[in-house]
């Protein structure tokens, strides 16, 4: 039978395993630095060596812990997994409800800083997605977003929310389709953080001379490390490494951040450094290197690698708009409500940018949809 309860939970990491980290930091075999420019063979060894140092000599996980545990936390059962939030009421009685998914490699860490900008409008919910941090993972294949959209569904019916708005980016972004099309008469409206009306190979015959010359330009901008294919192919292998050792799990995670923040000079002008140390503290302490891999060895998409499926059943905006190719495909799968093209930011903008993309998220769902 499940269990329906909703369980106050803290965070408490043991003093042991606090030390069982500085011990493996501070007994690190060190890689030779290979020859190239600043960031061109991955993450230089001079700077991942003084952010470690800082992770083990000056970090304060205990600041960080006290920090999250001021904000009020559960864990309930649905779908036979223990799901862990954040649940943050506003003291307006009458605030909207909205629930907000995060990212890959992301934590339910990524909108710290948007909590108190959006509470003053808003009655939060904040996940942790199954596998990452502190919710369970999947016992077996086959987990996709629709299922987390549907657990998510449950999560606020049990909350006793029936009118609410959600809103996500990366994996986020398809996790708030699905509840969309799961759930279209509670759900006011979808915020997305950017990348909707992505082309696929699938639209080239739609297009015209302009678009195809814009697509090609596309394929120009892929770059950096396939995540998909890695964790699609072999997530286990790599992390055992991950696992066992706090710096290879940091040089993975820092990598990805770093790709992630491409209008950024230094990755740390993107996302602040005990943000960042934060995020990656939750993936050791709760061992979820290899948990967290399931969206992309399971497939974005029933078929392998997609974007986020579009649906015409409750309305979209999103933090950036895109080209006219993009508003086009957009326009073909959505009801795009807000589309603003002045806005700015990396990858994860509720750590990048959080006071514009809370006062986004406040102009889609109060100024057009309530």
């Amino acid at each position: 039978m499940t269990n329906t309860a909703l369980r106050p939970f803290r965070i408490e990491i043991a003093q042991a395993d606090l030390d069982d980290l500085n011990d493996r930091l501070a007994r690190t075999r060190w890689s030779a630095q290979l020859p190239g420019e600043n960031w061109d063979r991955g993450v230089p060894v001079s700077y991942l060596r003084e952010l470690a140092d800082y992770w083990r000599t000056e970090f304060d996980w205990r600041a960080q812990e006290a920090a999250l545990n001021a904000h009020p936390q559960f864990l309930t059962e649905i779908d036979g997994l223990d799901v862990h939030f954040l649940h943050i009421r506003s003291a307006d009685p009458n605030a909207l409800p909205l629930i907000l998914t995060h990212g890959w490699p992301n934590t339910f860490v990524e909108f710290t800083k948007t909590i108190p900008l959006l509470t003053k409008s808003f009655h939060l919910v904040i996940p942790s997605v199954p596998g990452f941090g502190f919710s369970a993972a999947p016992h077996e294949i086959g987990m996709k977003p629709r299922r987390v959209a549907r657990m998510w569904v449950e999560l606020m019916a049990r909350l006793g929310y029936d009118r609410y708005g959600v809103q996500g980016g990366d994996l986020g972004a398809y996790v708030v389709q699905e509840m969309a099309i799961a759930d279209p008469d509670h759900i006011v409206g979808v915020h997305i953080d950017g990348g909707i009306g992505l082309p696929t190979e699938s639209d080239v015959p739609t297009m015209t001379a302009e678009e195809l010359a814009e697509w090609e330009l596309m394929q120009k901008w892929q770059s950096g490390v396939n995540h998909h294919v890695l964790l699609n192919k072999a997530p286990q292998t790599f992390a055992h490494a991950w696992t066992d050792s706090p710096v290879g799990l940091l040089a993975w995670l820092v990598h990805k951040f770093n790709e992630f923040s491409p209008l950024a000079n230094h990755l740390e002008d993107a996302v602040d450094r005990d943000h960042l140390l934060t995020n990656i503290s939750i993936y050791w302490f709760t061992n979820t290197a290899a948990t967290s891999s399931w969206p992309i060895y399971n497939g974005l998409g029933d078929n392998g690698f997609t974007w986020p499926a579009g649906q015409k059943l409750v309305p979209v905006g999103v933090y950036a708009g895109g080209s006219a190719l993009m508003r086009r495909l957009a326009d073909r799968d959505n009801i795009i409500a807000h589309w603003p093209e002045g806005n700015t930011g990396n990858h994860f903008l509720a750590m990048d940018v959080p006071e514009a993309h809370a006062a986004d998220i406040r102009t889609f769902f109060l100024d057009r949809l309530v």
